[in-house]
């Protein structure tokens, strides 16, 4: 287990990031040219980036980010 000291600051810049990359994967896994096992990555990335999430954001924040909301069968 590893610890992470940040300031307040740092916390809203890394909420900031993990969220445009998220939402960058979402835009990306509706394209219908990304073929579907780049696809599947693209969806692994964005689980690990939702768990990262999850630790520094708000519930509310969480709900608008999950992933059965952008993972349904027409994306893959």
């Amino acid at each position: 287990m590893y610890g992470l000291m940040i300031s307040e600051i740092e916390k809203k810049e890394f909420e900031y990031l993990l969220k445009r990359e998220m939402e960058e994967l979402i835009l990306d896994l509706k394209s219908r040219n990304i073929d579907h096992v780049v696809k599947r990555a693209m969806r692994e990335r964005y689980q690990i980036l939702f768990r990262l999430f999850k630790r520094f954001a708000d519930q509310s924040e969480c709900l608008k980010y999950l992933p059965s909301k952008y993972f349904s069968q027409h994306l893959g």
